[in-house]
This record gives C-alpha cells, sequence and structure tokens, in this order.
C-alpha cells in the first residue's frame, strides 16, 4: 500500500523517472511549454520549480546546482540568460498545467504545461508594456525615419539638379563646338573660292564655277546672260 507516500512513481524506477523529468524540464525550458499526461504534468511541475526558483541568483554554485539536475549546458544557459529575468518578479507558481482532452491511442488524460511568463494570451499586463514601450519606440523610430527619408529625398532633388545643369552644360558646349566647326568650314570654303579666284593659271571653267558660287549665281544662268 501506498499510505503516505507523495511521490508518483509513473511506473519507473527511480533512475529512469529521474532521467525522463530532467529530459522533460530540459524540455520546456528550451521550448516554454510541452504536451504531456496529466500525470507526467503534475511530476514535472514539482520537480522543476526548484530549479527555476534557484536560477533567479545567477551564481556559479546555483549554476553546478542546477547543472546537476538537468545535465544540459545549453539547458542551463538559456534558463539563467532568458527565463530568470522573466520570473525575477514572480514568487513562485512558474509552470500552468491546462487539460486538453484524452489521447486517441490509449485514453490517456493529456494536458500542457507552460511557462506562466512567456504565454501573452494569459498575461495581458505584459501585453500592456509591451505596447507602451513599443509606442515610445515606434514613435523615436518614425521620427528618425522620417528625417532620414527628407534627407535621402533633399540628396536626390540635389543630385537630379545638378545631373540636369551638367546636362544643359554638355548641351551648349556641344552646340557652340558644333557652330565653331560650322564657321571654321564656310571660312575655309571662302578663303578657297578666293584663292582659285586670284589664281591666274587655273582653268576658265574652274574661275567661273568659283565666281558663280561667290556670287551664288548659277552657271547656266551666267551664260545665257
Amino acid at each position: 500500500m501506498r499510505h503516505g507516500k507523495k511521490n508518483n512513481h509513473l511506473g519507473r524506477t527511480a533512475p529512469h523517472r529521474k532521467a525522463m523529468l530532467s529530459n522533460m524540464a530540459c524540455s520546456l525550458i528550451e521550448h516554454k511549454r510541452i504536451n504531456t499526461t496529466v500525470a507526467k504534468a503534475k511530476a514535472l511541475r514539482v520537480y522543476v520549480e526548484p530549479i527555476l526558483t534557484r536560477a533567479k541568483e545567477d551564481t556559479t554554485h546555483n549554476r553546478r546546482t542546477v547543472f546537476a539536475y538537468l545535465q544540459n549546458k545549453y539547458a542551463v544557459t538559456e534558463l539563467f540568460r532568458t527565463v530568470a529575468p522573466k520570473i525575477a518578479d514572480r514568487p513562485g507558481g512558474y509552470t500552468r498545467i491546462i487539460k486538453t482532452g484524452f489521447r486517441v491511442g490509449d485514453a490517456a488524460d493529456t494536458a500542457m504545461i507552460e511557462l506562466v511568463d512567456f504565454n501573452d494570451l494569459y498575461n495581458p499586463k505584459a501585453e500592456e508594456k509591451k505596447a507602451t514601450r513599443r509606442s515610445r519606440r515606434s514613435t523615436a523610430k518614425k521620427a528618425a525615419v522620417s528625417e532620414n527619408v527628407s534627407a535621402e529625398e533633399n540628396s536626390i532633388v540635389t543630385e537630379t539638379d545638378m545631373e540636369k545643369v551638367t546636362m544643359e552644360e554638355s548641351t551648349e558646349a556641344t552646340t557652340v563646338q558644333a557652330s565653331e566647326e560650322q564657321t571654321s568650314q564656310d571660312e575655309m570654303t571662302e578663303a578657297e573660292s578666293v584663292r582659285i579666284s586670284d589664281d591666274p593659271n587655273a582653268p576658265a571653267d574652274e574661275q567661273d564655277v568659283n565666281t558663280d558660287k561667290a556670287t551664288g549665281t548659277p552657271a547656266a544662268e551666267e551664260e545665257e546672260k
């Protein structure tokens, strides 16, 4: 008979039960909630809550004591780095058990055990605090973003204006260069025509053509006249 025996052996030997609870505690610390049977969840709550209480004070001795129960250095790091700051102000009751019905295979009574401070649905106060912090941070972030956007727009406008000015300058320079080339070409043509007309040894036809070019009168009209 089990009169006065408070521990549930869960149908396992002592080493098996200890290893199972250690593994479940590591999974709970890592994932913040796990699904299991109601009997295992109640046994795990008794096993893990003293560990969470010890993790509130981050000392070498407490880390070694917690490692003796968990036997997982990654779970110990997660516990002292992430979980401990969340539960620092809570005097106890770090876990919550929610029944989830009966299992299909063996009709066992199942439940979900989770860390209370990591559930936003049942912790509206944490949501309000987060909303306040987010609103303040979001206001500052929006102001910074608007300043950055305005600065970027000003820089873009300045770059666009500079590009327009450079394009206009290049167009004007090209036009001036083309006009200078055309003027120089006309001057060369006129000089060549004057040189041929002044040359007495040049053929008569070339002189007539040059004269016609200089006067702007066609050669055929000159012959008729």
